[in-house]
Order: C-alpha cells, then sequence, then structure tokens
C-alpha cells in the first residue's frame, strides 16, 4: 500500500499490547503473489522472454543500444507527459519494441503472478467460449493467462483482442504463436493455441459472440487523459461498456497500475458492479463500501487507495539489469485489480450481496482479510498492516512468528463481538491481532 503516508504514526498506543491478547487463530490463507504456484514450464519463457522476443521482432545491435534511452522516453510519455502522447504512439516501430522490451515483460511478471495465485476454478471457462482483450496491445494479458493456467491451454477458445494499433495487435499475435509453441498444452488431443482474432479498434467496437471472460489491463488509466467526465461518471461507462460483451456467464478482470488515480477507477466501477448484482471474486473480502477507495488520493489526503505490491527480486535478472540502464530501477512491482463474476453457479444459493450484512453479525464461523500494505511500523516495536475485512479498513497486527504479504488472503476465526476491538489511534481501524 502507499507505506510512506502510513508511516507517521502517531501517539503513544502500546501496540504491543494487542498481541498479548488472545490473537485470532488463522483457518486459511492463501498468496496473492506466491511465484511457487507459476508453472516450471512457464518460468522459462518469463526469464527468457527478450531471447524469444528477439526471435519474432528482431532488432539490431544499435536499436539494442539506444533502447534503454527509448524505454526510458517512452516511460516519461506514458506518465508525466502523458498530454503530448499521440493516440496511436503503439505503431511506431521503435515505441513499440521498447514498449514490448519492457513494458510487456514486466506486466507478464506481474499478470502471471496474480493469475496463477487465482482459484483453481477461478476462470471458469468451458470448450468453445469466447474471450475478450480490451486495449491488446501485444497480447500481454492472454499471453500471461497461458503461461499461468495450464488448465485453460487445452481450452478450445477464442480470444478477440482489441486495440487501436494494428502493428501492436500483429506483434503480440505472433509472440503468442510463439510462447504457445514452447509451452504446449498438457493434452495432446487439445488445439495446439487459442484461436485470436485481432479486432482493431476501441472499447465499444461491435464483436460477434459474447464474452465469457473480459480482460481489460492497463488501459483505463490511458483514456483517463482524453476524459474530461469525472470518476463517478467514468466509471460507469467503463463498466457498462465492458458489460455490453459479457455472456450470461461471464468473468470480468480489470488490472490497472496501483496508483491512486487507478485504484479511484477501480473501486468506483466495484460500486456499480455490485449494484448489478455482480460478485467480487478477488481481492475484495466483502461486498461492503470501500475502505480505500482513493478518493482525492492523488492529491495527498489521508484516504487509503487498494493497491498490492511483491518485490521484484526473483524477477529475470535481464528484466531488472534493463530496468536499471533505462534508470527505471524497480524493486516492487505493483497492481491494482478486480475481479468480479456475474452469475454464481446454479444451486449454491447464494445472493451476491449477503456480505453487505456481515459486518453487523456479530457471531461467524470465519472472518475473512486480505492484507493491503507491505508492514508497517507501529509504537511499542510492533508491526502491522492495513488490511480490508467486513468491518472495512482494518488494521492487522501479527502474532510474534506469523509473516503477513501484500494481497494475502487469511481467513481468522469469528472475531465474537467486533465492537470491543481495539482501534487504531491514526485511523480509527480495528486492530485484530492474526
Amino acid at each position: 500500500g502507499n507505506t510512506e503516508s502510513m508511516n507517521r504514526t502517531d501517539g503513544a498506543t502500546r501496540y504491543g499490547k494487542f498481541i498479548k491478547k488472545d490473537s485470532a487463530a488463522i483457518l486459511k490463507r492463501r498468496s496473492m503473489f506466491s511465484a511457487d504456484a507459476i508453472p516450471p514450464d512457464a518460468r522459462n519463457v518469463i526469464a527468457e522472454f527478450d531471447k524469444i522476443l528477439q526471435s519474432v521482432f528482431p532488432a539490431n545491435g544499435r536499436q539494442l543500444a539506444f533502447l534503454p534511452k527509448n524505454i526510458n522516453a517512452l516511460s516519461h510519455a506514458l506518465t508525466d507527459e502523458r498530454g503530448e502522447r499521440r493516440r496511436g504512439y503503439m505503431n511506431a516501430p521503435e515505441t513499440l519494441s521498447a514498449y514490448v522490451r519492457y513494458f510487456s515483460w514486466w506486466n507478464i511478471v506481474r499478470f502471471t503472478r496474480l493469475f496463477a495465485n487465482f482459484e483453481k476454478d477461478a476462470f471458469a471457462l468451458s470448450d468453445g467460449d469466447a474471450c475478450l482483450d480490451v486495449g491488446s496491445g501485444p497480447l500481454t494479458a492472454v499471453i500471461s493467462l497461458w503461461l499461468s493456467r495450464p488448465e485453460l491451454r487445452n481450452k478450445k477458445l477464442t480470444w478477440y483482442c482489441m486495440d487501436i494499433s494494428q502493428a501492436s495487435l500483429a506483434l503480440g499475435e505472433n509472440l503468442y504463436l510463439s510462447i504457445a509453441a514452447r509451452v504446449p498444452p498438457s493434452d495432446k488431443n487439445a488445439a495446439p493455441h487459442w484461436n485470436i482474432v485481432r479486432v482493431k479498434g476501441a472499447l465499444g467496437e461491435p464483436l460477434r459472440q459474447k464474452a465469457s471472460l473480459i480482460v481489460c489491463a492497463d488501459m483505463l488509466n490511458e483514456l483517463r487523459e482524453t476524459d474530461a467526465r469525472s470518476d463517478e461518471i467514468r466509471a460507469k461507462q467503463y463498466a457498462s461498456s465492458l458489460l455490453s460483451y459479457a455472456a450470461k456467464k461471464c468473468g470480468l478482470l480489470v488490472i490497472e497500475p496501483g496508483v491512486p488515480s487507478a485504484a479511484r477507477i477501480i473501486s468506483l466501477m466495484r460500486d456499480t458492479l455490485l449494484k448489478k448484482n455482480m460478485t467480487i471474486v478477488s481481492p475484495c473480502p466483502h461486498a461492503g463500501a470501500c475502505p480505500m477507495n482513493g478518493y482525492r488520493a492523488h492529491t495527498g489526503s489521508a484516504s487509503k487507495w487498494c493497491n498490492f505490491a511483491f518485490s521484484t527480486e526473483d524477477a529475470p535478472p535481464s528484466l531488472l539489469k534493463l530496468s536499471k540502464d533505462a534508470k527505471l530501477p524497480k524493486t516492487r512491482a505493483v497492481v491494482s485489480f478486480l475481479f468480479a463474476r456475474n452469475a454464481f453457479e446454479s444451486g449454491s444459493g447464494k445472493t451476491s450481496n449477503a456480505a453487505v450484512s456481515e459486518a453487523s453479525k456479530p457471531v461467524r464461523a470465519e472472518f475473512p482479510i486480505r492484507i493491503v500494505s507491505d508492514a508497517i511500523t507501529l509504537p511499542g516495536r510492533a508491526s502491522g498492516h492495513y488490511a480490508c475485512s467486513p468491518l472495512g479498513l482494518t488494521l492487522a497486527v501479527p502474532a510474534s512468528g506469523t509473516l503477513l504479504f501484500s494481497g494475502d488472503f487469511v481467513a481468522v476465526r469469528s472475531l465474537g463481538d467486533s465492537a470491543r476491538l481495539p482501534k487504531d489511534e491514526k485511523t480509527g481501524a480495528a486492530v485484530i491481532t492474526v
């Protein structure tokens, strides 16, 4: 999370004393970013992505020598100089080369870690299903799904890959086919790869089929700079536009850079999706109001914004070197995302808004907590993590010997009367020792 603003904890509250009380026993735990979840065959591809790319999209020595400089320039164009960037910027060969050799590679590192750790049946796709990747670029999300979810490699899927840059889609398709050939489906009777249909166009472009999975990665932040409407209006519009492609049973996965403005849009889209009776699969442990909605966080307000991070220490060494050469060293990879479904499995008998009232129920067998921030230092030599739970913003203080990480999902034994929990002086968050 945005730990800088969290570290300045004031007051002399002795957080140490909370640890001595009965801590809530952990019943279940699931990592968001465990590297162990990535299939071994995919790890080799991620490590050698630059070599595979060079075989599909060769660059000569001179171009490679200029690569770090071009990456740095593109990074500025994508962040602080956004207003000056041309809309079809990915059509220029040197820009596309810098993008795919650096940004796509980092996205594959981030996305594969995230996708591989979703629940085993998270995607629930069947043979013959159509999927949509909006703002596909060089098919980064499609490649990441192929690498991280071996069970999907065996499925007969059609992917509509939509982008305004034809050059980027063409390169992405070649890259995907080359990678699929290296990490084939385990089922010998399966097709060697998914069916890719390139769609040149922007969000709103009509499709022939409704999609059972819609992915929108790193695109909404780009739309933001050309759209003067309020975040609230844009979030509703994006949610409606994306859902216009949805089949009766559909998953919607929106991934953005972990910055306050992106987290804000995702939180607002979540509100819209809940109103449409969709279920949030991940990361939210409840369907109540978002306690980390990033409201005005980019202006330095106290509002927290929902983002998750992992250390890049085991990222491919050549990618870390390239980042350093481009003067963009990275120690953490950060992401804000939302994964929602529009239909429960029939017969589960649940309704998606059941969790709204959970916070008001004192007794409950399991209490879910999503760890959001890195460890922060608390008074009394304790450390804790800001987290999200049915109580809203929560401060999770690990009991001695417990290690928690950003993104961890933890279910603890029911808390009894939540009104009696101690409160964090700085934020008013309920303090739970796990």
